[in-house]
C-alpha cells in the first residue's frame, strides 16, 4: 500500500463519522421531505404516492404566504432585539477582567440548563394580567388597568428574544475578544468620536460575529413552534405551528413536508447570504 493510499483511508477514517452524521440527520431527512411534498393526502389522512406538484400551488395562496411572512417578521424582530441586547452585553463581557469573563459567559448560558418549556411558561405567569409585572406596576400607579402583554406579537418577540439571546452573545463576545485595544486607540488618536470610532474600526472588524449571531438567532426562530403557540395563545400563528398542525391535526402530510421545504430554502438563502458577507470581508482583510 502506498503513501497516497494510507493517506486517503485515513481521511475517509477521518472524515467517516461525520459523513455518516451529515447523511443519516440532514441529507436522508431534507430529501425525504422533497419526496413528500410531491405526493398528495388521502381522504382520511397519510400519503397517496401520486405524484403532484399541487402542494405547491398551495403554498403560494395568500393564506399561508402571509403566514410565512408574519414569521419572517417575527423572527427578524427577535433577532434584531436580540443583536441590540447581544452586543452591549458582549463588549462587557469582553471588556471584563479575564477572571470575571468565565462567570459572566456561565449566567449568560445558565438558561440552557433549564428547557425551553419551563422558560416560556415563566413568561406566562409574568406577562398575564394578573402577573407579576402588571401587578408591580399598578402598585406603584403607574397604570390603572393590566396592560396586554400576553398573547399577541410582543410577547413572541420577547420570548424568542429571551430564548435565544445566548445564541447572540457567545460569537460576538468570541468576535470582540478577539480584537485589539490598540485599534480603537488609533481611530481615537486620529480624531474620531467614539460612535465614528465604532463604525468605521469595531464594528467592521466583528461583523463575522454579528452575522453568526443573527444566523443563530434568525433560524430557529423562523422554525419556532413552542413559543408562538404559548405566548400567542394561538392567536398569531407562525410556520412552525401551521407545520405541526398540517403533519399532527390536518394529517396532511404533503402540505406538511411542502412547508417544511420552503423553510429550508429560506434558510439556506440566510446561510448563503452569510457566507457572501464573510467571503467579502476576508478578500477586503487580504486586500
Amino acid at each position: 500500500m502506498n503513501g497516497s493510499t494510507r493517506l486517503r483511508l485515513r481521511r475517509g477514517a477521518l472524515l467517516g463519522p461525520a459523513l455518516v452524521w451529515w447523511t443519516a440527520l440532514l441529507a436522508a431527512p431534507v430529501l425525504l421531505v422533497l419526496a413528500y411534498s410531491v405526493f398528495q393526502r388521502g381522504v382520511y389522512g397519510g400519503v397517496v404516492y401520486d405524484f403532484s406538484l399541487d402542494n405547491f400551488d398551495r403554498i403560494a395562496d395568500s393564506l399561508y404566504l402571509d403566514v410565512l411572512w408574519f414569521s419572517v417578521r417575527v423572527a427578524g424582530e427577535a433577532t434584531l432585539v436580540a443583536l441590540l441586547i447581544g452586543y452591549p452585553a458582549a463588549w462587557f463581557i469582553a471588556t471584563r477582567p479575564e477572571r470575571w469573563r468565565t462567570i459572566l459567559l456561565v449566567l449568560v448560558v445558565l438558561p440552557f440548563w433549564t428547557s425551553l418549556l419551563i422558560r416560556t411558561y415563566s413568561w406566562m405567569v409574568l406577562l398575564n394580567d394578573e402577573g407579576l409585572i402588571n401587578n408591580g406596576l399598578q402598585s406603584l400607579g403607574i397604570i390603572d388597568e393590566p396592560l396586554s402583554l400576553l398573547y399577541n406579537e410582543f410577547a413572541i418577540v420577547l420570548g424568542l428574544t429571551y430564548g435565544y439571546l445566548p445564541l447572540m452573545i457567545l460569537p460576538l463576545y468570541a468576535a470582540i475578544e478577539r480584537l485589539s485595544p490598540e485599534l480603537r486607540e488609533a481611530a481615537s488618536d486620529l480624531g474620531a468620536s467614539g460612535w465614528r470610532a465604532f463604525l468605521t474600526v469595531t464594528f467592521p472588524l466583528t461583523r463575522a460575529g454579528v452575522t453568526a449571531g443573527c444566523i443563530f438567532v434568525f433560524v430557529p426562530s423562523l422554525g419556532n413552534f413552542l413559543v408562538p403557540d404559548l405566548l400567542g395563545g394561538g392567536r398569531e400563528q407562525m410556520v412552525g405551528n401551521l407545520i405541526q398542525t398540517q403533519f399532527l391535526k390536518a394529517r396532511d402530510w404533503p402540505f406538511g413536508a411542502t412547508l417544511a421545504l420552503a423553510i429550508i430554502a429560506l434558510m439556506t438563502i440566510v446561510l448563503l447570504i452569510q457566507a457572501w458577507i464573510n467571503a467579502r470581508d476576508r478578500t477586503r482583510e487580504v486586500a
